[in-house]
C-alpha cells in the first residue's frame, strides 16, 4: 500500500500541491493495481511520461464490476458494494484503509457545513438499510455518531416522528435530513411542513419505486412540500472516497483533494476545457490504494471556479456511449 501521511493529502491549500501528489498517486497505481496496469497497456501508454493530470487516462468505472481494483488484495478492511438493480452486476470497491475514508467524508462535511457536533442528522435510507455494503450507510452512521445529539439516527417511514424532532429541535439546533430521493419524495407529499433551520439534503436514487423525475421538477416538489428555499445534494458512488456537495441550484464543490474534468464524449482520452459538456471524470486522491482517476458515466460541465453540475448520463454506456439519458 502507498503510505503518504493524511495530513498531506487533507491539507491541499494550492494547485501545485494537488498536481504534484496525483501525479505521486498516478505513478503508484500504474505499477500496483494490476488491472489499472493493463488498462494502461492496453492503451500503449507509458507511465513514466506523464506529466499533468490531463495527461492521465481514467479508468472506466464499468471496470469495478468485474475486477478487485486494490493495491493489496491481502489486507482489505471492508468492500463496499452499489445498490444496482435487478439482473444488473454490482460495483465492488475493496478498501484497504477505513481510516482513509473516514477522514475523507468527516473533514469534507466539516469542510462545506461546519463541525459536525453542531448537528442533528436524520438519516431517512430505507432502500440502502434493507442491504449491506453500502458505503453511504457506512458514512452516515459515524457522522450520526460523531454528532452525539439525541435523536440523531436513522428512519424508515417514520415521518411524524422525523416531524417532531424537526419542530422540537430546530429552533436551538442545526438539524439536517439526508435522505434517498423517493423517501423524500413520499415525505414530502404525505406530511408537508415549513422546516425551521433545516437542511434537506438528497442523495439521488428513485431505485425503481418513482417515476424519474428532471432536478428541477424534483427540487421543486421538494421545497414546496418542507417549506425550504433551496435542496442540497451529493455526489458520491460505490467506487469513491470522496463526495461532492451542492447547496443548491445543482452546483457542486469538490473538497481540496477531489477533481472534476470532463472528458470528449467522442474521445476517452481527450480532456474538455472548462464550460464544456463531457463525461465526467473523477480524481479522488482518497482512493490512494484503489484507483484515484475514474472515467463515470455521468454527463457534465466544469466551471471556471471549479464547481460543477451533473446534467445527463450515458445509458448503457460504454466508454465510448453517447446515447444520453437525462437526469
Amino acid at each position: 500500500m502507498l503510505k503518504i501521511q493524511p495530513e498531506r493529502l487533507f491539507s491541499i491549500q494550492h494547485e501545485a500541491d494537488f498536481q504534484a501528489l496525483a501525479l505521486t498517486i498516478f505513478q503508484y497505481q500504474a505499477n500496483h493495481i494490476p488491472v489499472y496496469q493493463q488498462y494502461l497497456n492496453a492503451l500503449k501508454i507509458d507511465p513514466a511520461k506523464i506529466q499533468s493530470i490531463q495527461e492521465i487516462p481514467f479508468l472506466p468505472i464499468e471496470f469495478f464490476k468485474n475486477n478487485s481494483i486494490c493495491s493489496d488484495p491481502t489486507h482489505i478492511e471492508i468492500t463496499f458494494s452499489s445498490s444496482g438493480t435487478t439482473g444488473n452486476e454490482t460495483s465492488k470497491h475493496p478498501v484497504n484503509d477505513l481510516q482513509i475514508y473516514k477522514q475523507s467524508y468527516r473533514k469534507a462535511f466539516e469542510h462545506f457545513y461546519g463541525p459536525l457536533q453542531d448537528y442533528c442528522i436524520l438519516a431517512l435510507l430505507p432502500s440502502y438499510l434493507e442491504r449491506s455494503g453500502s458505503s453511504l450507510i457506512y458514512m452516515c452512521e459515524d457522522i450520526i455518531e460523531q454528532t452525539k445529539q439525541n435523536g440523531s439516527g436513522f428512519y424508515l417511514n417514520e415521518f411524524a416522528q422525523i416531524k417532531h424532532i424537526i419542530q422540537e429541535n430546530s429552533s436551538h439546533k442545526k438539524i439536517m435530513l439526508i435522505g434517498v430521493t423517493y423517501a423524500l419524495l413520499d415525505f414530502a407529499e404525505q406530511m408537508p411542513f415549513k422546516m425551521e433551520h433545516t437542511i434537506v439534503m438528497e442523495t439521488g436514487g428513485m431505485k425503481g419505486r418513482r417515476k424519474e423525475l428532471i432536478r428541477d421538477e424534483l427540487h421543486a416538489q421538494l421545497k414546496q412540500g418542507f417549506g425550504v428555499d433551496t435542496i442540497h445534494s451529493e455526489y458520491g458512488m460505490t467506487e469513491l472516497l470522496s463526495q461532492g456537495y451542492s447547496k443548491g441550484n445543482g452546483l457542486y464543490n469538490c473538497p481540496p483533494w477531489m477533481r472534476i474534468l470532463t472528458r470528449d464524449t467522442e474521445d476517452a482520452l481527450s480532456i474538455q476545457p472548462m464550460g464544456k459538456t463531457g463525461g465526467i471524470n473523477v480524481i479522488d486522491l482518497a482512493n490512494i490504494n484503489s484507483c484515484s482517476f475514474i472515467a463515470t458515466q455521468d454527463l457534465g460541465r466544469v466551471h471556471n471556479d471549479g464547481s460543477f453540475e451533473v446534467i445527463g448520463r450515458f445509458d448503457h454506456s460504454d466508454i465510448r456511449g453517447c446515447n444520453l439519458m437525462v437526469l
